[in-house]
């Protein structure tokens, strides 16, 4: 199926991140916050000033083009539009958002005209984007666009208050004899980032339902990449591996991230392990352990929050069990360009 965006109408501006003002990056930064307050009132709030960084943070190979309506010295709606220069050479990845003052008035469309052109420029003939139930106005819009609900995803949360220790108690056990070693990073150790680069793309097995999207590569210069953003951005990651101490081999990780700012809220990342090890409970004593480690490491948490693909029967029936319950849904979208 393909479609097309409205013609322009608003005054949609390119926009660069890393040449713009200090005001001009905060002015974006203070309307995602804002946006994301609207739809989120229960959350902790995003940091202005945060958001404004994020917007610099590129991965190795990434490239991503920017586009604002501004009304004076605020701004009004954004769009990015970013993908790999080596990788998913079709595909490219959207984010929109138009203040909540300011919808209803064609700005959307204009940004969403802006973002296709520039997907066109790069030869992408697919582009794909997210929304949630959280804010509704993102599904009709998809819907507007004739875009595809490829992957339809629940997103749940745990009360940490209510976790049932002797349920994380069983889940730790582990057998006599038994060949794995667990491991606790922040930053991956440079010893292991070839063999957790090789891990992580364990992910390449997560079910895509009906993306049109091809395997991706991680390298450890992606991960040193993010290793800098996630440390700038004040935020922390906490990575749990599995090694299996007979070849070395990582089989599977969990990983969480958490800024003490908005301490409350802890967001679940990534949970595999490789085909070939699965069944050992390895994902259950992965996801056992790091929720003991966040209840330790991480002062106010309260939530932890994470998304699966509903068909992820597995994965769902590990959270279900541990006591995550549906909060939103979610849907990762593709739009086919003609």
């Amino acid at each position: 199926m393909t479609t097309s965006f409205a013609p322009l109408t608003h005054n949609v501006v390119a926009f660069m991140p890393d040449s713009a003002t200090p005001e001009q990056r905060l002015a974006v930064g203070l309307l995602l916050a804002e946006s994301y307050a609207y739809a989120y009132p229960e959350d902790p709030a995003l940091l202005p000033e945060k958001e404004a960084l994020s917007l610099t943070h590129l991965s190795p190979d990434e490239k991503a083009e920017h586009f604002v309506i501004w009304d004076q010295e605020r701004a009004l709606g954004w769009g990015m539009l970013s993908y790999d220069q080596k990788q998913n050479l079709h595909a490219a990845h959207a984010r929109l958002v138009v203040h909540p003052d300011a919808r209803r008035q064609g700005m959307g469309r204009s940004l969403g005209h802006a973002l296709e052109d520039a997907a066109r420029r790069a030869g992408r003939t697919l582009i794909t984007f997210g929304t949630t139930s959280r804010a509704p106005a993102g599904e009709a819009y998809a819907r507007t666009l004739n875009a595809e609900p490829a992957l339809p995803m629940r997103q749940s949360r745990l009360d940490l208050t209510a976790l049932n220790p002797a349920l994380v108690d069983q889940w730790l056990i582990r057998p006599e004899g038994d060949p794995y070693r667990l491991h606790t990073w922040t930053v991956i150790p440079d010893e292991f980032l070839d063999r957790a680069a090789d891990m992580m793309m364990v992910m390449n097995t997560a079910p895509r339902g009906d993306l049109e999207v091809d395997d991706w590569t991680i390298t450890p210069d992606m991960i040193r990449a993010w290793d800098a953003m996630i440390a700038e951005a004040g935020e922390t990651r906490f990575m749990m591996a599995v090694e299996d101490t007979r070849t070395g081999q990582l089989d599977g990780y969990t990983e969480v991230f958490w800024m003490p700012e908005r301490a409350s809220l802890v967001y679940q990342g990534a949970t595999a392990v490789r085909p070939g090890a699965r069944g050992l409970g390895l994902g259950k004593w992965l996801k056992a352990a790091m929720l003991r480690h966040v209840q330790r490491e991480c002062p106010g948490a309260r939530w932890v929050r994470t998304n699966n693909a509903n068909v992820n029967e597995a994965m769902l029936g590990i959270n279900v069990a541990l006591g995550f319950e549906p909060w939103a849904s979610f849907t990762e979208w593709q739009l086919k360009l003609a």
